[in-house]
């Protein structure tokens, strides 16, 4: 059966290769955010052990509505880690640095994705996706937020 939710097959495409790069920032930001949690140490240990899960869980539950609303524009949403790395530019940690550059990392990848999700906005905007435009402002603000609250612990 077709899909006829009033978006152009062209424009879900256009829209679901934009959440495809947001599905993929926020899937290696998790990675990155619960390797992180493991392998914290230091003065902050308990403090960023214990917000590295909350970001992580929050991450976690964020991939799945995104690549579900992929599937709602009817396309097949990636699901590797070759086709995650290709589409983000959120930097592999394969180390284990102190835990201010921990901080300063995920500062930049929420940063990544926030920008991410202004582009996935406009995308949708431009199909008349509200549905998609309205999720993605909710990450939008829970990327800005994160990144504030992670960036205070640098000062």
């Amino acid at each position: 059966m077709a899909t006829s939710i009033g978006i152009a097959k062209k424009d879900r495409e256009t829209i679901a290769k934009q959440l495809s790069k947001l599905l993929a920032d926020t899937y290696s930001l998790y990675l990155k955010t619960h390797s992180f949690h493991w392998n914290v140490t230091g003065p902050h240990f308990n403090s960023l052990h214990t917000m590295f899960e909350t970001q992580y869980n929050e991450l976690w539950l964020a991939a799945d509505e995104i690549a579900e609303r992929i599937r709602v524009l009817d396309v097949f949403a990636p699901g590797s880690y070759s086709q995650f790395g290709k589409l983000t530019t959120i930097k592999e940690e394969a180390g284990v640095p102190d835990w201010k550059e921990m901080v300063e990392q995920l500062v930049a990848g929420h940063e990544i994705a926030a920008a991410t999700s202004r582009a996935t906005i406009k995308a949708a905007d431009v199909a008349g996706d509200e549905g998609t435009a309205d999720m993605v402002t909710g990450r939008l603000k829970e990327h800005e937020k994160t990144a504030w609250m992670l960036r205070s612990l640098l000062k």
